[in-house]
């Protein structure tokens, strides 16, 4: 016997972002689900009532009741049904901050594993294709829990009918009516199990095949200009036709299944109705109850038999959408095992930071091979440090574990004699100021952005716009700091160039006034001499500040204090500009006069 033990414990992280949303659907379902069963009753009494020839009085009352039950029934469902709205609002909301959440909080070595990401990846599509994973849990449990109050309602009223029946003396012919609409319910039963598991399984492959169309079309949308120059289109085109006629032939399993088995449920069904009318039919006349009980009870019995059948084919999905819920729970189960360390870093005003790298190594999940190996630097303070090397070195590698995104697979970092692991996590990454490759804009006001919080200094970020060279392109702004960057969310918002977007990236980091300034190519797109302006006219700035720059273009940083050169994860070489051309026989000698040979 399946015990749903995922499903219960994913439905108990689900109802934790909103805990009214399943109360309010349940009462909501309890009032909108009585509707057809008042109708049924009371029509029942109306019909005795004419067939008994009550008075006019009497059944205008019955006609009043009817009609003012089924008025509140229906405002009170449409009450309902506008708080359930806007707990169901407030559940996706908090479920899908819960997901970016756990994303955001996640280490950063984990964040940048391709199983997590790949993992992330599918749940996210799961969810675009057939609502898998938490939202068809949801809906699933709302189909029980309405077919559940529907069958707790028929039990009333089968209860009412079986009373009546006992008073009565045995009869055989009521017997064998029972017991075939129980026998007919059965098979009602197994039918729907076995068509929901079918065509659970078939719609399971269907999500495979909507995620290859899916990223079909993805990958082709993003690739316009290369269709044009090198006749893309044809193949593209072949693939989507060979996807075509999968999807024909699954969707024709789908419909055959749903057709070979309808016919019998139908059947099934109809038999069961028949033998409701025979049962009710035949208490009738033997005077178990008033005529218009026909009605009611071959009601009831009709919908008992269809919510029976429809809840076990929807404990069938229930049961297949369980393997898109492990994905989802494996997620959240992801445990961060980065040491976070207690040691408060002291708040020093002549940001004496001194960082010491000790023999330290580096190697990435899942890699045999070491991206850092037997790392030896000094930084001190207020120096002007140059990261060179040629792409895929381990210049980016190394500022990673400086900012402590990774710790070192061997050896240690040191920060004034203390291991940096031992320093609290969050105090330390305060510590830096970085400006990376792939840098990152809000699509929120400017000052935001400068300032990195939901409240900024105007002075102090204003100053930073001026001092990187923005300060044309902000006079130009029409609500200042208050104007939004992009379109996303306000059509006011202004588009900024990709350099524009660079210098607003370096204020960040300026405004955040951090000891550590790093530069990890930023403005790799631009031209050499640009770049080269930006980083010189940038270290006037930064003032006493520790200062590194990265740059896989030796020209950009001549002017730093000391330049290490990277070679294949290893320092090769390290000392000033002048001092590293001494060594014709270095690696510094040989890029540096590689690069020239361009400009010449």
């Amino acid at each position: 016997m399946h015990n749903y033990k995922t499903t219960r414990r994913a439905f108990r992280l689900y109802h934790s972002y909103n805990p009214h949303y399943f109360p309010l659907r349940l009462f909501q379902i309890l009032f909108t689900n009585l509707t057809p069963f008042f109708t049924l009753w009371m029509s029942a009494e109306i019909v005795t009532a004419l067939y008994e020839k009550k008075t006019k009085e009497e059944l205008f009352l019955l006609v009043a009741i009817t009609l003012c039950g089924k008025l509140f029934i229906h405002v009170m469902g449409a009450i309902l049904g506008r708080c359930v709205d806007n707990a169901l609002k407030q559940l996706e909301h908090n479920e899908a901050a819960a997901f970016n959440k756990k994303t955001l909080s996640l280490d950063y070595d984990k964040l940048e594993n391709p199983e997590v990401r790949h993992l992330r990846r599918k749940i996210v599509e799961n969810s675009w294709i057939n609502c898998y994973g938490v939202t068809n849990m949801r809906w699933c449990l709302e189909n029980l829990i309405t077919y559940l109050v529907n069958i707790l309602y028929c039990s009333v009223l089968f209860v009412e009918m079986v009373s009546l029946i006992a008073k009565l003396s045995f009869d055989i012919r009521g017997i064998l009516l029972l017991v075939a609409i129980v026998t007919c319910v059965v098979l009602t039963v197994v039918i729907q199990s076995r068509c929901g598991k079918k065509q659970a399984a078939a719609w399971e492959r269907s999500g495979d095949l909507l995620l290859r169309e899916n990223r079909l079309g993805g990958g082709y949308s993003q690739s316009g200009m290369d269709s044009r120059f090198y006749k893309q289109q044809a193949i593209v085109e072949q693939v989507d036709r060979e996807l075509s006629k999968e999807h024909k032939r699954l969707y024709s399993e789908i419909n055959y299944i749903d057709f070979a088995l309808r016919i019998p449920s139908y059947l099934s069904s109809k038999a069961s109705e028949l033998c409701s009318y025979l049962l009710i039919g035949l208490y009738c006349t033997l005077g178990a109850f008033p005529v218009g009980s026909v009605i009611k009870y071959v009601g009831y019995l009709g919908i008992l038999t269809n919510n029976i059948g429809m809840l076990f084919y929807t404990l069938s999905s229930l049961k297949t959408n369980e393997q898109f819920l492990e994905t989802y729970l494996e997620y959240f189960d992801i445990q961060n095992d980065m040491y976070q360390g207690s040691l408060s870093v002291e708040k020093r005003s002549d940001k004496q930071f001194d960082i010491e790298f000790k023999n330290v190594s580096f190697r990435y999940s899942g890699s045999e091979d070491f991206a850092l190996k037997d790392i030896n630097l000094n930084l001190k303070v207020g120096e002007r440090l140059a990261v060179v090397g040629q792409n895929g070195s381990g210049k980016t590698t190394f500022i990673k574990l400086l900012c402590r995104l990774y710790d070192p697979t061997e050896g240690e970092i040191h920060m004034n004699d203390f291991n940096v692991r031992k320093y609290d996590y969050r105090q330390y990454l305060d510590l830096f100021s970085v400006v990376f490759q792939d840098y990152n804009l809000l699509a929120m006001p400017l000052g935001n952005n400068v300032a990195s919080s939901e409240t900024w200094d105007a002075v102090k970020a204003e100053q930073m716009l001026y001092e990187v060279g923005f300060g044309e392109r902000y006079e130009e702004m029409p609500k200042k700091l208050e104007t939004s960057l992009y379109k996303n969310f306000d059509e006011e918002g202004v588009n900024v160039s990709g350099g524009e977007a660079q210098k607003i990236a370096l204020a960040r980091a300026l405004y955040k006034d951090a000891p550590f300034i790093i530069l990890d190519e930023p403005t790799a797109a631009l031209d050499p001499i640009a770049e080269a302006e930006i980083y010189s006219k940038f270290d006037e700035i930064v003032g006493d500040k520790t200062a590194i720059y990265i740059s896989h273009r030796l020209s950009s940083c001549r002017f730093c204090d000391k330049i290490a050169v990277f070679d294949q994860g290893r320092i090769v070489q390290v000392g000033t500009h002048e001092e590293l051309l001494t060594n014709t026989e270095g690696k510094y000698y040989e890029l540096w006069n590689a690069q020239a040979s361009y400009y010449a």
